[in-house]
């Protein structure tokens, strides 16, 4: 049956060939604009494979993916990218959508070419034809870039200082009682803040070693400790020039003393952020602190590194981190004589190695503050970031892409 089917098939003139195209094909053209769809352009290997194209695309990115509670952008970007930074380059912006750059749970995310160009454009379950409409599910349960509750933290908490925070924020003045420190329960003074109301909380940290930076020695800012969260009782009369706001201890983590700074417990974070690579292609920096005083970091855990405004970085980029390859003793340079073999050895530096990538949340003149997204290897103070496409090669070739 096949044989006869191909001979039936090779006996069709070119002119009948050429018709029987034409209408197939006005025929899928009619049935897409009924349905409001656009037509996407046939995707070659090469372009379903990426590996031709500005955009790589992940070796299994699906068609289609539905966004479930709990994703993040990066999560969902590496998904259907080889380089999550890559997001903004295959975000289709659908006019059909009240805000592209907001995802909910339960959209579903196609991979379409368009113009020959992979894209990704969004729906909902179940739908036919995209129509104009406005959304109504809260901001607060669209997808965010990365866990939005570890950024808060952070923010709510500050652990790692800028020097113009510590010179110009609020600070404790001194205890009732005559103490000399406070804890639970103590009561205490800040100067600095705007007449806040009865009950506000603030959290109150102690600035402690100093961030300079590795390049010149300036000093960028502090660690800082956390020592209490205060409530306030009542802000002082024009006794003073500047208002002094009595506050009392619900809880600590250490002593507190003069001078510890103090800023809103309840921090607003501001809108989400969107994947990018730095525009700085030449981006050369260190990490300079990992949060919470640990030796190490992993994956979402916060770092700070010795590069901001002034750099080309904003929030929202996405950095490489690598670790400096470290200097081994080559026992055998000379050959595996061992009558040859002395304490003399030479010493052969390793590869630096990519360790992870880091997304930038904050961004400060001279330093900035990042989430590790992930992580191969440990990460440590002294490793050193750089652009995301820059590649392994010590030599500084920008092939990570190839």
């Amino acid at each position: 049956m096949d044989r006869m089917l191909r001979v039936a098939s090779n006996a069709l003139t070119g002119r009948t060939r050429w018709a029987r195209a034409i209408s197939v094909s006005l025929a899928v053209a009619g049935t897409c604009l009924a349905l409001g769809v656009a037509i996407p352009t046939p995707a070659t290997a090469q372009q379903a494979s990426g590996k031709s194209m500005s955009v790589p695309l992940a070796p299994d990115a699906p068609d289609t993916y539905v966004v479930k509670k709990g994703d993040t952008l990066w999560d969902i970007s590496a998904v259907f990218l080889k380089y999550p930074w890559y997001w903004p380059e295959i975000w289709y912006v659908n006019p059909q959508v009240a805000n592209p750059h907001w995802i909910y749970p339960g959209d579903v995310l196609r991979l379409i070419y368009v113009d020959g160009k992979p894209r990704i454009t969004v729906g909902t379950a179940g739908e036919v034809r995209l129509s104009p409409q406005v959304r109504v599910d809260p901001l607060a349960q669209a997808i965010r870039t990365v866990p939005y509750d570890i950024l808060m933290n952070f923010v709510g908490r500050p652990t790692v200082l800028t020097k113009k925070q510590v010179d110009k924020s609020p600070y404790v003045v001194g205890f009732r009682g005559g103490h000399l420190a406070g804890g639970n329960f103590n009561e205490f003074y800040v100067k600095g803040l705007e007449n806040p109301p009865a009950g506000a909380e603030y959290t109150i940290v102690h600035p402690d070693r100093e961030l300079r930076d590795p390049d010149d020695g300036d000093l960028l800012g502090f660690i800082g400790v956390y020592a209490a969260t205060g409530r306030v009782i009542t802000t002082s009369d024009a006794k003073h020039e500047d208002p002094l706001t009595h506050l009392s201890a619900v809880e600590s983590g250490r002593e507190i003393q003069q001078g510890d700074l103090a800023f809103p417990a309840v921090s607003k974070f501001g809108d989400d952020f969107i994947l990018s690579a730095p525009k700085n292609l030449k981006l050369n920096g260190q990490v300079i602190a990992v949060v919470d005083g640990l030796a190490v970091a992993g994956k979402y855990q916060v770092l700070a590194i010795n590069r901001g405004k002034r750099d080309g970085l904003v929030p929202g980029n996405v950095v490489a981190i690598f670790s400096r390859g470290l200097d081994v003793a080559d026992f055998y340079s000379r050959g595996r004589d061992w009558t040859k073999f002395t304490a003399n050895y030479e010493t052969l530096p390793l590869p630096d190695e990519r360790g992870g990538s880091l997304l930038i949340f904050t961004v400060h003149d001279r330093m900035s503050y990042g989430l590790v997204v992930e992580s191969t290897a440990p990460i440590r103070i002294g490793d050193f970031i750089k652009h995301p496409n820059f590649g392994h090669d010590p030599l500084g070739k920008e092939n990570f892409m190839r």
